[in-house]
């Protein structure tokens, strides 16, 4: 029995070596997030299934009558029992890939199984999906661990032994050789099988904490260089900080030497080589630094070769040159330089791109950023009517500064609304009257951007007639109604907040009401509301009071005053209505208009 087993462990650790490598293989990621369609189902039964033929063939054949061991396997006799080591790679993907992989190997194997033959075919047949099986539906009980604890995996692994023994005693035809080759191989058997399957656990989850473990601390190492980064790229020049950058790089990360440079010529180069890699003017002259330039990809010098350095002595090797982008466009390099190209690993080119990455974005943030403050100040000076909510402007830079560091498509829409939203805040006070399509083109402007800061808690209906998007209407107009929603009437709403805004034709009228389900007005102000500004500390109804009064002063009173509400379920509504006969009013029109 012991020499069974040592028999038994010699033949399963070629196997244990041939499933490790299996997890090079990039598919087996999916087995491990538990993320796989039928394609990917069947892909790894049949990797699986081929692996565990190989197992077939690593293990032993033993007569029935002298209980003797034999190597080859080719065919089995009659009398022979072939036991292989198919189960436990049936085992290993059940465990890993659930009962749906762990059945496919397990009846690919058994139809191989069956094809060599011999007295107990049909129960190595048959075991082999069982064990598939019961793996895969047991290993879902700890489907919340991504890869299943050794000591589990030791458990499990020893259902599937004892019951292809107990099959072994069904389907052998002399019982009583049968319980002989059971007491022979039994203990072994559950022993090598339960204890490769744990040890082929461990193996998985050694070499993913390791390769986990190492990916934290280069993310961290990239995020605490964005920290220490962000001060030196605020005013979006990589050209005034140049040493400053160069150093703080060379000392954050394990490099020989860190060069910055712009399009044409080395700005700081720190580290070994400075004595000749000149700073402050040596043009650049590495082909794969042209290269960087002109494709905005990262390159790579393997080779002293590729670095053109014609100081023989140089003890730079190795180089990973990274494009830094500014809005879109290519302003330089960072050169991160080693001594030989062994240093250069997968997790060295990944955390270049993210360093170019973060690097790029905080320029460009930078300078986007500092465009809108300068329009924000022109906005300021000029139009007193824009209502701008410094809070607000605020509140999407920091959305915009957020979004260019994971979403730049979306930072870029947002962008676009801003400056929509500021184009129409410089143009309203050169005029009395706007369209109402221009009007809606200022309000779904703000929409977006409130909606992309709020996301899930804030919902804005709009039902329109767009018959009526001639009609003129005092600029300014909605976009406050609906701001007014937000800061006031949503403001203690954390799911769910909802404004509609309304706008329909009523005979010889437009009709336009903006409402949400908020808290309402309270009832000792709603009367007071647009006949006068009312104190910051009771909410601040200036706003709805120079709406009135450019309505009154530009349209005329009675409808076209602001009427206010409070709706019976729950929330507040604010409506007037404009005249569709007083299309062309004279943009000389005036109104009396408090500044808020």
């Amino acid at each position: 029995m012991i020499d069974l087993t040592i028999v038994l462990f010699e033949r399963i650790g070629l196997l244990l070596l041939a499933v490790f490598m299996l997890t090079q293989v990039p598919g087996f990621r999916s087995l491990l997030d538990r993320d796989m369609a039928i394609d990917t189902v069947i892909y790894l039964s049949v990797v699986f299934g081929i692996i565990g033929i190989l197992g077939i063939h690593t293990g032993v054949l033993i007569q029935i009558e002298t209980m003797v061991l034999e190597s080859r396997i080719t065919d089995v006799s009659t009398d022979e029992v072939l036991i292989g080591f198919s189960m436990v790679v049936v085992m290993i993907a059940g465990l890993l890939g659930g009962p749906y992989v762990g059945l496919g190997a397990g009846v690919i194997t058994s139809f191989y199984l069956s094809s060599l033959g011999g007295e107990a075919w049909i129960a190595n047949s048959l075991i082999n999906p069982l064990a598939g099986l019961i793996t895969g539906w047991t290993g879902q009980f700890f489907s919340e661990e991504r890869v299943i604890a050794p000591e589990k995996a030791l458990f499990i692994g020893m259902f599937p032994p004892v019951l292809h023994m107990g099959m072994l005693l069904i389907f052998i035809s002399d019982q009583q050789t049968g319980v002989e080759l059971v007491n022979t191989i039994g203990i072994p058997l559950v022993v090598t099988n339960a204890i490769a399957l744990a040890i082929f656990t461990m193996m998985i989850r050694a070499a993913l904490n390791e390769t986990e473990r190492e990916a934290a601390i280069e993310t961290n190492r990239a995020l605490s260089i964005a920290e220490k980064a962000l001060p030196l790229l605020q005013d979006a020049s990589l050209i005034s900080n140049a040493d400053k950058m160069a150093t703080l790089l060379y000392n954050e990360l394990d490099v020989a030497a860190i060069a910055v440079t712009n399009k044409e010529r080395v700005l700081s180069h720190v580290g070994l080589g400075d004595d000749h890699h000149r700073q402050g003017g040596e043009p650049l002259k590495m082909r794969l630094s042209q290269k960087a330039l002109n494709t905005g990809n990262i390159q790579v010098a393997y080779d002293r070769g590729d670095i053109q350095c014609r100081y023989d002595p140089c003890p730079l090797k190795t180089a990973i040159m990274i494009p830094v982008f500014r809005s879109g466009e290519i302003i330089g390099l960072i050169n991160l330089y080693y001594r030989n190209s062994q240093q250069i690993r997968a997790v060295e080119i990944e955390l270049a791109k993210g360093l170019g990455t973060i690097i790029s974005n905080q320029i460009s943030g930078g300078v986007e950023v500092e465009r809108m403050k300068e329009l924000l100040k022109e906005a300021e000076i000029r139009n007193l009517q824009a209502q701008i909510n410094p809070h607000f402007l605020f509140n999407t830079f920091n959305l915009l500064h957020s979004l260019m560091r994971v979403n730049q498509e979306k930072a870029r829409h947002i962008l676009i609304q801003l400056s929509q939203y500021m184009r129409a805040n410089l143009t309203i006070a050169s005029k009395s009257l706007i369209s109402l399509g221009t009007e809606l083109e200022h309000v779904n402007a703000y929409v977006e951007i409130v909606t992309a800061r709020f996301m899930d808690q804030l919902i804005v209906k709009k039902t329109i007639d767009q018959k009526l998007e001639d009609v003129r209407i005092p600029p300014a107009t909605l976009q406050p109604l609906i701001e007014n929603c937000i800061q006031h009437g949503l403001k203690d709403k954390q799911m769910r907040g909802t404004i509609e805004l309304i706008i329909k034709r009523e005979k010889d009228w437009v009709y336009i009401e903006v409402k949400d389900n908020g808290i309402g007005f309270s009832e000792d102000r709603i009367n007071l509301l647009g006949t006068k500004p009312l104190e910051q500390t009771q909410g601040s109804g200036t706003a709805l009071y120079n709406i009135n009064e450019r309505l009154k002063g530009i349209i005329g009173g009675g409808e076209s005053c602001l009427h206010f509400r409070n709706l019976p379920d729950k929330g507040s509504s604010v409506s007037f209505k404009l005249p569709i006969s007083k299309v062309d009013i004279p943009e000389t029109a005036t109104s009396k208009f408090v500044k808020n």
